[in-house]
């Protein structure tokens, strides 16, 4: 570490005053450093290398712990927010009594609550135990959920959405920590790729579950009507995987039950090469600041809000998108289902090939391409051809790729945990507000074909190949700076530097990810 660099920290405001110093010998005096440099105090780091065997099979130890459960809840938080999709054409706007934008605003609602508390949700994330506190709002998340069925009306509605966006606003940016603590930069675009990939088996899933609640209920009957019925199943299955995930998932290596104590050490040693640490529950106002003057952050920002104003409304309104193709509301249920696959291929293989070629940026900005084609292909194809304008509708599911991809860099290349959870809380932010906009640009009157809003998507999704052009551009150039300073004479690099949660921008051996 640079003189500068160290006098620079001395000065920061940090709200418990911790200072980083070097002492006579060259050793680092840590006052507020990351949880991992308690882990590894005392011990002879530079001895604890990792072989190829060990590291697979740590790895893969890893993976099978916390892959499996993050991908079932990341699976359901999706199905949850797309439930109102389907209940919206199995009666659900006729039992509530919806009029005019009703449905609209039911749509945007659940973003208003996500908004609302995605800052303290992110704090409470670095405060407080992470897994316990994402196990939390799984479990409630699905209780709000379940209680949908006991509306009668629009304001009741309203308040279930309401509340179940805020409890769903710790998912996300949780997850990204999770990986963050646990995986190497290579493997980090690839691992958020798998999870997120699930929203697309959740659509998949929840296809074929309202399309059997809606046969059953026509042939059968049922007590209750049958968008209630989607609701119990989806709150219900959500809450009983959120007390699984309080009793299995760890906090962070150092709690970790899968682990014996010898690998919990070489799992914190593996994450060495991230220049990050496992976490720091200390809040640090200067961190803040720096997130806020960061262009890359605005263009991952900018990149939120744009896109997901496409995202808000194809989300909420596919199945009656579908429908308006000259399908009946039973058979849009079904071939809805073959969307969420197209968007499983595209992100598993965007998150493989990005860390294989070490491209995630323009890796990603193929699938976003594929979607672009999908809407032409909506817009230019005649009412008298809906297998074509189903096909278009389907090109449309590649477009996460680069908004997963965005997600996966937040873990990778942005250092020091309150800049993280910061920068985790704009990004969703943004990402609630284009949600709020988007159901808005789908008007009933532009029934069926939604021209304005199909416009307004391809716009969108321009405007945001653009942007990640900038951000690819722009990392790229502070690379190049950062080499400059490592390679000047006077630098020197301090010991356990990695686990002293210092920010991407202030630690010189932090390289980022293109």
């Amino acid at each position: 570490m640079t003189g500068d660099t160290v006098e620079k920290k001395e000065q920061h405001d940090l709200e418990q005053t911790p200072t980083l110093g070097v002492a006579e010998k060259g050793e680092v005096v840590e006052i507020d450093a990351d949880e991992a440099l308690n882990a590894v105090a005392g011990l002879d780091t530079a001895a604890l290398q990792i072989d190829e065997e060990t590291e697979r099979r740590l790895l893969r130890k890893i993976d099978l712990n916390l892959m499996p459960l993050m991908c079932i809840v990341y699976g359901l938080n999706y199905l949850d927010k797309t439930t109102l999709s389907y209940a919206s054409i199995m009666g659900l706007k006729q039992d509530l009594k919806l009029v005019g934008d009703n449905y609209q605003w039911l749509s945007s609602l659940f973003y208003f609550g996500y908004l609302g508390w995605e800052f303290p949700t992110n704090r409470l994330l670095q405060r407080l135990p992470l897994a316990k506190y994402s196990a939390f709002n799984i479990i409630m998340w699905g209780l709000v959920l379940s209680l949908f069925a006991t509306t009668e009306n629009f304001g009741g509605a309203v308040v279930i959405r309401l509340f179940l966006g805020i409890f769903e606003a710790a998912v996300t940016p949780g997850f990204a920590l999770f990986v963050s603590q646990w995986y190497t930069k290579k493997e980090q675009g690839l691992r958020t790729g798998i999870w997120f990939s699930f929203n697309g088996w959740a659509q998949i899933f929840g296809g074929l579950v309202a399309y059997g609640f809606a046969h059953g209920a026509s042939t059968y009957g049922f007590s209750i009507a049958p968008w209630k019925a989607i609701f119990v199943f989806t709150g219900v299955l959500t809450s009983t995987v959120g007390i699984v995930f309080l009793f299995i998932m760890p906090d962070n290596q150092l709690n970790a039950r899968f682990l014996t104590k010898e690998e919990r050490v070489l799992a914190i040693q593996r994450i060495k090469v991230n220049e990050q640490g496992i976490g720091n529950k200390h809040f640090k106002w200067y961190q803040v600041k720096e997130a806020v003057l960061d262009p890359a952050i605005w263009g991952f920002v900018f990149y939120a809000l744009v896109a997901d104003i496409p995202n808000g409304g194809i989300s909420n309104f596919f199945s009656q998108l579908i429908v308006s193709f000259g399908y009946t509301p039973e058979q849009s249920l079904l071939y809805g289902t073959p969307g969420g696959a197209v968007e499983v291929v595209a992100l598993l293989l965007c998150g493989y090939l990005g860390d294989r070629l070490g491209s995630r940026i323009l890796v990603c900005m193929s699938g976003l391409v594929v979607a672009m084609i999908g809407v032409i292909m909506i817009v230019a194809i005649p009412l008298d051809k809906p297998a074509g304008r189903l096909a278009g509708y389907y090109l449309t599911q590649a477009s996460p790729t680069p908004f997963v991809a965005l997600l996966s860099l937040i873990s990778t290349n942005v250092a020091g945990w309150t800049k993280k959870t910061t920068v985790a809380a704009m990004y969703l932010v943004a990402y609630c507000v284009g949600n709020i906009i988007g159901p808005q640009t789908f008007r009933p009157k532009d029934a069926p074909e939604y021209r304005p809003a199909e416009i307004t998507i391809l716009v969108c999704w321009a405007a945001c190949l653009v942007d990640l052009v900038f951000i690819w551009w722009w990392y790229r150039r502070q690379n190049l700076k950062k080499s400059l300073v490592r390679a000047d004479p006077s630098y020197t690099k301090v010991e356990n530097q990695e686990f002293l949660d210092m920010t991407d921008k202030e630690n010189p051996e932090f390289n980022y990810s293109l």
